[in-house]
Formats: structure tokens, C-alpha cells, sequence
């Protein structure tokens, strides 16, 4: 199995490499040459297994590269009792009739991104020693409030390695922004931009083009790698969970085997339904992608027209990691659809960077409504939902999942499609409590703090203990920058004189 790059589809390189790169020296995305198939008696054998020994599985398909028992080392390091709040990793919970939650939050960070960069920095060092580097790797993060806490727990003090997370200063929530800043570790860094999530994304893909900065980085012994989902690193151990749950559903007898189902994904930047889609391409019996946007509504527009325009009005909404107009991922889908053309991706994106608009060819079009569904809710809709799950099945949510129920709802009842259908949970309620309890109609003028206690009395959920130790921590990063200032910061951070 060799990676090719979404804009020149001559590049060639393993595993190992396309995961210590994390993005093509190109600017492209890192894609597989070719996806493994995923069989029914696969599906059937996987169903007795351990998460972990899931997770092996699909890996070994992925990285050809690694030893069996380099896998292995890095599966059982992440996928265990002390990483992870259930035995089942993935949770897996019967919401009503033929719908079930994909409850991907049992985390340290109480967040589904848990679920890729708990076992990142051992796939990323494992390929670091495989390639003989003798480099430090130099970890860039741009987040929208999940994926930047996460990167941080998973590389604290990994020996070898720097992290550096930047974020908006003001879309993310208390309890998102609370975990970053106080985070614990020699080797990494946080800060603040003054800008949304697509200037930080912006600025961490444009430092890490940049071949000037690059060779700085070498002559000072570094090299920078990804832990954002444009790393193969990062979105491979998302295709794990669709595949397992799959597995899960047959060996419960919730769906008989090869008896499809549907999945609805709350997505900013595409790579969690991403893997989806990889994940049925595989050989998952998946009938319908259904692609859930909050008032960001970028994807359910381009979905729906096959025209990607980001020129728009942005919305800093109750679903901050949601807060998204330039989806990353969505290269990697392109690239497939328009038949691996490296020339007509470039020709895209380039589009997009220039004029911040493309559109596909109609035989993309055609694709994407086959295999696809979207939609949007604003943050009324969302609360509104939120309040009906709890009222009707007692269950509380958080709302980036409240997004995707009310899609789901309404894809239901334009379809009439009664397809089992698993819903992707993707964080947990105590991360988002003001504004879930604002949705129960509780009161919520107190500290984030308070109101983690008031929505443990509304939800009867335990509170996550990784939260519960915040509030008594010590803030350690508060600074600001303008992001055109992002490269001075990571040379300062790193000891580099420009």
C-alpha cells in the first residue's frame, strides 16, 4: 500500500512517510493508491473482537509498511481501560427504534477525536523510527476547539516532539478553551489568533508549504508533521469505528449482515464523514452519508449545487467546532470522484484559494447526490432539538450532535427511509453545558464550573473526571496573536532565530 498526493498523483510513498509528513511537500492531501476490501465474513469474525483487535485489522490493511507487531504496540497503547471510560471504546446507544448514537466521547478529552489521536503519537513516532529521521518532529495544530486539546493530551512529553496548537480566541467554548490553556506537558504550546478557524487553518497550512521555513526547521534538526485529519495518520483510525459499529450492529442482531444502514455526521472540515465514506467504499453496507452542517452551512450547499463558495458570512454558533467554510478533507473526496485528476483538483483548489469558489464537473455532481445527503439547522433548531431528545428519550446531548439528529429528522421525513441509521456522537454534553442547559431551560447565569454541576442534576450522566479536575488548574498560555504573526510564534516557541 503506497499514498499518492491529491495534486500530483506521481507521488509515491509509504506509509511511514505520508504519516511523518503529514501533507505533500505539493500542498496536496496524502490518499491511499488503492482502498483494502472489508468482507462479510470480515465483518462476522470482527464481530467476537476487541476494539483494539479491530482496530489491528484495518491498520494492517492500511500500513503495509509497519510490522505486525509495531500495529500492535500501537493499538493496545491507545485503545485501552486507561485511556478510554468503556470497554467498547466506541460506545454504542439504542436511541429509538432503528437509531442508535455512536458515542465517540469516552475519551481523556471527552471528544471523538480521542478516537485518532490517542493512538497518533505512537503511529507517528513508530514511523519516525522506521524512517531512521533522527529529527525532532515538530507537531502544527490549527483547531476549532476538539481536535486541539486532544493533539495536546496525546503528545504531552512524547519524547521527539513539539506541539503547537493555535485557535480562534473567541470561537470556542469556556470548557474547550479552559482545556488548552491549561495544559499540562514540556513540549507544548498554545495560542490564541485573532481570526476564526479558517485563518488558523490557513496560516498552519501556508507555514507548512513554505519551503524556506521548512529548510530553517531542518537546519535546527526539526521537521513538521500534522496532527490536523489532513494527516492519513489522523483520519485512518476514524474509518476503525464505522467498520467496527458495523460489526457491532450484525453481532447484536440489530441489522442482519450485509443489511444496510445509514450514517449522519455533524462535519466542519469533512474528515469524520470522510472515513465514512472510505469506510463503505471498503465494503460497509452503508445506503445513504448524511452530511450535517450548523449555520456554516458551506457543505450542504456545495452537496446540494456541487458549488463550493466560501464566500459567505461567517457564524460563531453554539457548535463551535463546526465553525468551518474551508473543509480541508473535502479534496480527498474530489480527488476519487473526478478520477484521481491531479490537474483538475489543482485546478480546484486553486479556484478556491484565488476567487474562494469552484464548481465540479456534472458527473461529480451526479456522484455526490447518489452517494450523499445534507443539511443545516441554525442554533434555535439545534436547542429545540436538544430539548426533545431529553424530554422524549431521557437522553442529553451535546450540540454538534443535536445538528445531526435534527438533519437526520429532517432527511426522514422527506425520504420516508426507515433504514437503521447510526448517528455520530461526537462530543460530550459537559464540554457545551451552558448552552445544552440554556436548551433544557435552566438557568445559567453562574461559572462553567456551576454549570457542570447543573447539568449532572439534569442529565444524570457522571461528570468526566478529566473535566472535573479543570477547575482548579492553573491557566498556563493566555497569549494572543495576529495571524499573520503564526510563523514568528512557532520560531520563538522552537529557540529559532530568524
Amino acid at each position: 500500500m503506497f499514498y499518492k498526493s491529491t495534486r500530483n498523483s506521481s507521488v509515491n510513498v509509504t506509509s511511514a512517510q505520508a504519516i511523518t509528513q503529514g501533507i505533500s511537500k505539493d500542498g496536496g492531501l496524502f490518499v491511499p493508491s488503492e482502498l483494502p476490501a472489508v468482507t462479510m465474513k470480515d465483518i462476522k469474525e470482527l464481530g467476537d473482537m476487541t476494539y483494539a483487535q479491530r482496530a489491528f485489522f484495518v491498520f494492517s490493511k492500511f500500513l503495509t509498511d509497519f510490522k505486525p507487531d509495531e500495529i500492535r504496540y500501537c493499538v493496545d497503547s491507545a485503545y485501552n481501560d486507561k485511556n478510554f471510560d468503556t470497554d467498547s471504546i466506541a460506545e454504542l446507544a439504542h436511541l429509538f427504534d432503528g437509531t442508535y448514537m455512536l458515542e465517540l466521547w469516552h475519551g481523556p478529552t471527552c471528544a471523538f477525536k480521542d478516537m485518532a489521536l490517542q493512538i497518533l503519537p505512537y503511529l507517528l513516532t513508530t514511523s519516525a523510527k522506521k524512517l531512521d529521521l533522527g529529527k525532532k518532529i515538530v507537531i502544527l495544530v490549527a483547531t476549532s476547539g476538539d481536535t486541539g486539546k486532544a493533539a495536546l493530551e496525546g503528545f504531552k512529553d512524547v519524547p521527539g516532539t513539539e506541539i503547537m496548537v493555535f485557535y480562534p480566541e473567541d470561537g470556542v467554548s469556556a470548557m474547550q478553551k479552559k482545556q488548552m490553556t491549561t495544559q499540562e506537558g514540556a513540549n507544548v504550546g498554545v495560542c490564541a489568533i485573532k481570526g476564526n478557524f479558517d485563518d488558523a487553518q490557513n496560516g498552519v497550512k501556508a507555514i507548512f508549504t513554505d519551503t524556506a521555513i521548512a529548510d530553517t526547521l531542518a537546519a535546527n534538526g526539526m521537521q513538521f508533521s500534522s496532527a490536523n485529519s489532513i494527516n492519513w495518520g489522523r483520519l485512518a483510525p476514524q474509518i476503525i469505528y464505522y467498520i467496527s459499529t458495523y460489526a457491532q450492529l450484525v453481532k447484536d442482531q440489530a441489522v442482519d449482515i450485509g443489511e444496510p444502514i445509514n450514517i449522519v455526521v455533524p462535519t466542519g472540515n469533512f474528515g469524520n464523514i470522510l472515513a465514512a465514506y472510505y469506510a463503505k467504499k471498503m465494503g460497509v453496507p452503508v445506503n445513504k452519508l448524511i452530511c450535517a452542517s450548523n449555520s456554516n452551512n458551506v457543505l450542504t450547499d456545495f452537496i446540494n449545487t456541487g458549488v463550493y463558495d466560501r464566500n459567505r458570512q461567517f457564524f460563531t454558533t453554539i457548535s463551535p467546532s463546526m465553525d468551518i467554510l474551508i473543509s480541508s478533507n473535502l479534496e480527498r473526496l474530489l480527488y476519487h470522484l473526478c478520477g484521481e485528476n491531479d490537474e483538475t483538483i489543482r485546478e480546484w483548489f486553486g479556484k478556491l484559494a484565488k476567487e474562494g469558489r469552484y464548481e465540479v464537473s456534472d458527473e461529480v455532481k451526479k456522484v455526490l447526490s447518489e452517494e450523499f445527503y445534507a443539511g443545516c439547522c441554525d442554533d434555535v433548531q439545534t436547542k429545540e432539538c436538544i430539548k426533545v431528545i431529553y424530554d422524549k428519550y431521557s437522553y442529553t446531548c451535546d450540540t454538534h450532535t443535536a445538528v445531526a439528529v435534527k438533519v437526520y429528522q429532517d432527511y426522514k421525513a422527506a425520504t420516508g427511509d426507515d433504514t437503521v441509521t447510526v448517528i455520530a456522537s461526537t462530543a460530550s454534553p459537559y464540554k457545551f453545558s451552558g448552552s445544552v442547559l440554556s436548551a433544557l431551560g435552566v438557568d445559567t447565569d453562574a461559572d462553567e464550573f456551576a454549570l457542570v454541576d447543573k447539568l449532572a442534576d439534569a442529565s444524570k450522566l457522571p461528570v468526566p473526571a478529566s473535566l472535573a479536575a479543570l477547575k482548579d488548574k492553573d491557566i498556563r498560555f493566555s497569549k494572543t496573536v495576529d495571524k499573520a504573526d503564526m510563523k514568528a510564534y512557532v520560531f520563538e516557541s522552537l529557540g529559532i532565530k530568524e
